[in-house]
């Protein structure tokens, strides 16, 4: 086994709701669940966590935050250090000139704490939302990620393209300090691994959509690697979001937190839905004991995961719940799996 450092841990919220005229039983508003989350981030930035991301999506109760740049600034507001992201920015959806506004102005609040994860979208209704040819997204989002890329540099726009045209424009507001953030890609194949890998861009993946077993991980990876070093690149820098329940045993981590998985995986829009279940055969989550989250931890580690995204807060979780479970990630899980890797490096060199 060759041993790696541990991945760096931030949060992931979709934030999906469920409105009490849909389900009854339930009485949480949006705007109380999106001060819970607030209150989640403030906790992760104490804890230690590197970043904090939320879901873009629209049209449903599956997500509800439309536009993660607004969340974003209220949460910057409240913290100073941790940094702040959507997972994804879904370019095709926003003309690029708003998308480069919005974010910028986020980034300068935020003191230069933006990451900026991009995708093409996946949900068929928000295609239909949009009244956009989802056949057409992989260009829309090329052109957009060019254009954002290039207004960012503070250059003044000419352009025609096929979706987008610039007619000399440039941005009153850049990103903090003139930087370029981090637009690491979201993907949903080997394939396309291997592609943003050999372009030079970071890579975001979510292993719950994107492949069938705890295990695929590593493949997944490795394609990526492959595309970066084919195109010269350095080993480049991986995203993996893995949904996740830290409780003191596996009994307990389903008692507090399966019925709420399963309500989470009821809403989605697409056809692959794991259950609990499901999910605890395919293993593709980190929900169960502390010695359990270790295990897949010290996993992640050796596939070269560099910051594992933890999924906390699904389906109609209670605040309460989500918040131990991230203590219990930092606190006990954490350092388990570094004192693991460093008994494993340890036997590495002693094996040599």
């Amino acid at each position: 086994m060759s041993t790696r450092a541990l991945p760096d841990l931030s949060c992931f919220s979709v934030i999906d709701h469920y409105p009490p005229e849909s389900y009854p039983g339930h009485h949480r508003t949006i705007g109380e669940f999106y001060q819970q989350v607030l209150e989640q981030c403030v906790l992760a930035e104490r804890l230690g966590y590197r970043a904090f991301y939320v879901a873009e999506h629209h049209f449903d109760e599956y997500g509800v935050i439309p536009n993660p740049a607004v969340w974003l600034a209220a949460a910057a507001a409240r913290t100073t250090r941790i940094l702040l992201g959507p997972a994804v920015a879904v370019l095709p959806f926003r003309d690029p000139v708003h998308v480069a506004e919005d974010y910028a102005v986020l980034d300068q609040l935020s003191r230069g704490r933006l990451v900026l994860p991009v995708g093409s979208g996946y949900l068929r209704h928000e295609f239909e939302g949009f009244n956009i040819d989802g056949s057409t997204k992989r260009f829309r989002f090329d052109e957009s990620l060019a254009l954002v890329r290039t207004l960012w540099r503070g250059e003044r726009v000419r352009f025609a393209g096929r979706y987008h045209a610039l007619s000399g424009v440039a941005l009153n507001v850049l990103p903090w300090q003139g930087r370029i953030p981090p637009m690491p890609i979201a993907v949903l194949r080997a394939e396309a691994a291997f592609h943003v890998g050999k372009a030079g861009e970071e890579l975001m993946t979510v292993p719950y959509a994107t492949v069938d077993r705890f295990e695929d991980i590593r493949g997944l990876l490795d394609a990526y690697r492959e595309g970066r070093a084919a195109g010269g690149h350095d080993r480049g820098r991986t995203y993996v979001a893995l949904h996740t329940y830290v409780a003191d045993s596996d009994q307990q981590a389903r008692a507090d937190a399966a019925v709420a998985f399963d309500l989470y995986v009821a809403t989605r829009k697409y056809a692959k839905r794991q259950t609990w279940d499901d999910i605890q055969k395919s293993g593709l989550s980190l929900m169960g004991s502390v010695e359990t989250v270790t295990d897949k931890l010290v996993a992640l580690a050796d596939m070269g995961v560099d910051e594992l995204m933890v999924l906390y807060n699904f389906g109609d979780l209670p605040h309460a719940l989500a918040c131990a479970s991230l203590q219990r990630m930092v606190e006990d899980v954490a350092p388990r799996a570094q004192r693991r890797l460093a008994i494993l490096s340890g036997e590495a060199a002693a094996a040599e």
